[in-house]
């Protein structure tokens, strides 16, 4: 565990380059240390934010006035077809390592950035898979409580880019995600049309792992979610608004406005409507800039700082015309999927 530094900037710990100055920083390099340092802020009344890669986040220009907690936890151990991941792991190195070892059930999230123990509370997911499929258990430190709890995956309530932990944010700090995996070099059945097209086949259809890894990878890269210094369009939080769900009543009523729009079948009638295309038909196409911040020139769902010379007020002041703009043209509110820290929509 390092010292307490005060006034560090958050920015260069986001991959938006975003964020104002951490009224006190401290790494911490094993679940013990995250615990025991969230507890002692806790009694002394102190706020805290838990860090991980910084992909998901979004910190205001003024900061984080309260101890800034970085997870650097490492560790991975394998029973069988489960493997137990510390958060502080890097999650596209467990992916890679899965691939590796032939186990079979993550080769879908190949390439988003991130942590471990970001990946329960958000339920990742991308190109037919998401993890709520594969976790069997997340150990927690709640706050609530003040003790180590194993959380099984019913109690984790996922669902679509959610989970019980966003219902309370901040209450549970995830130190390991526990995934069973299947011993298959093979993929799970391909999901995803445009991933079965990119591949070459039926959808259900399975796959070498290492064959759905780059795939996907190549897919990523093209929208320019894989980070990389030298793509302007990775310095986001990835997709930045999710894909609304609207009921049988509000998918009728977008139906009256724009016959035959995109969609995918939900249980009980609903229906999840594709936001980039809202955004594209809304007026906002790839590229679109209001000041240093930019809509991706390669996907409308991630909006970017492409110079590094935007503030979070700029990029806010775009995505809030892009999130009007689909509300007047189509009533649909889209709804942020960063994590706000210190300012909203």
């Amino acid at each position: 565990m390092t010292e307490r530094v005060a006034g560090v900037r958050l920015a260069p710990y986001t991959t938006l380059g975003l964020g104002g100055p951490a009224g006190a920083f401290v790494e911490a390099g094993t679940a013990e240390e995250i615990v025991e340092l969230v507890a002692e802020a806790d009694r002394a009344g102190e706020p805290v934010l838990v860090l991980g890669g910084g992909s998901n986040l979004v910190v205001s220009d003024e900061g984080f006035d309260g101890l800034v907690v970085r997870v650097a936890s490492r560790g991975i151990e394998v029973e069988g077809e489960r493997v137990t991941a510390q958060a502080g792991e890097d999650w596209d190195a467990l992916v890679a390592l899965a691939v590796a070892e032939g186990w079979s059930g993550v080769e879908c999230l190949s390439g988003i950035p991130g942590l471990v123990g970001s990946t329960p509370i958000q339920n990742v997911g991308a190109y037919g898979q998401d993890v709520s499929q594969t976790i069997t258990g997340v150990r927690v430190y709640d706050r609530g409580t003040g003790e180590v709890r194993d959380l099984s995956a019913e109690e984790c309530g996922f669902a679509y880019r959610h989970s019980a932990f966003k219902q309370e944010p901040g209450r549970h700090v995830v130190l390991a995600v526990t995934y069973e995996l299947a011993g298959n070099t093979m993929s799970g059945p391909v999901a995803y049309r445009e991933l079965a097209v990119r591949l070459g086949v039926e959808l259900g259809e399975r796959v070498p792992l290492a064959r759905a890894r780059e795939a996907v990878l190549g897919l990523r890269r093209g929208k320019g979610m894989v980070l990389d210094a030298a793509d302007p369009d990775t310095r986001s939080a990835g997709s930045f608004f999710t894909n609304p769900i609207l009921d049988a009543e509000q998918a009728a009523e977008l139906e009256l406005r724009v016959p035959g729009f995109p969609r995918w079948d939900m249980p009980g009638g609903a229906v999840k409507v594709p936001a980039a295309w809202l955004i594209e038909n809304a007026g906002f196409p790839k590229g679109y800039r209001r000041g240093p911040a930019r809509i991706s020139t390669k996907h409308t769902l991630a909006l970017t700082n492409p110079e590094s010379s935007a503030t979070t007020a700029d990029l806010l002041d775009l995505a809030r015309e892009v999130r009007d703009g689909v509300l007047e043209k189509f009533g649909v509110t889209l709804v942020n999927e960063p994590v706000m820290v210190g300012t909203g929509l």
